[in-house]
């Protein structure tokens, strides 16, 4: 049986934050020496830590919150493409890909993956791509970098595009060890109420196309 391949960024007290965001802290509240019985521990966190999906609340006052998503969007066939040949990915590049019947796509791009360090720029999500990935009927964009936006956008062009056309968010995604190619994608948010994003565990399982029906 091929074992589940783990793309999140491990929550560590060194794990790097949008500048000025809430840093991630872990710490013990209680000991099992002091209960009698257990280890008790806490967080403190921003939403948009590590691996998360943003919620439509988060660039939308109107928007639908965590708990609100269908969750639907986050289990199931994905495809795996590298874009790490350009900084600039647009529908353009993306036309470039053979493209079949899966909803959900995660894209490698050309930023290392580096949890403790917060990168000085991002590769540049096109608005464009919103339209032409809602055409082939994906439903949910994951990237491996910290923002669909540069981190200092103001006006979220990408964040809004995507929204406009019916296509969820992933990010911060670790793809430097995984292959093009489909897989099985398991991606789920905390059912925050009322919150604007969440943590994900996100984990992948080859998918082996043959057996496919």
């Amino acid at each position: 049986m091929t074992n589940w391949i783990d793309i999140s960024q491990a929550l560590t007290n060194e794990i790097a934050q949008f500048p000025g965001d809430t840093p991630f802290s872990y710490s013990p509240t209680f000991t099992k020496e002091e209960t009698g019985s257990a280890n008790i521990g806490q967080i403190t966190t921003s939403l948009h830590i590590g691996t998360h999906i943003d919620a439509p609340f988060h660039y939308d006052s109107t928007g639908r919150t965590v708990e609100m998503l269908d969750l639907d969007r986050y289990i199931g066939k994905a495809v795996v493409m590298d874009v790490s040949h350009t900084e600039k990915i647009t529908a353009q590049v993306l036309q470039e890909f053979k493209w079949e019947n899966v909803s959900r796509v995660l894209l490698r791009t050309s930023l290392p993956n580096n949890p403790n360090h917060f990168p000085d720029q991002i590769p540049y999500l096109d608005p464009d791509i919103a339209s032409f990935l809602q055409q082939k009927g994906v439903t949910l964009l994951g990237v491996d970098i910290p923002s669909v936006d540069a981190p200092d956008s103001k006006d979220l062009k990408t964040h809004h595009a995507l929204y406009r056309n019916g296509i969820n968010i992933l990010e911060n995604i670790m793809l430097d060890h995984v292959k093009e190619g489909l897989y099985e994608l398991i991606a789920l948010p905390l059912a925050i109420h009322g919150a604007d994003g969440s943590p994900v565990r996100a984990v992948l399982r080859p998918i082996n196309e043959e057996n496919e029906s």
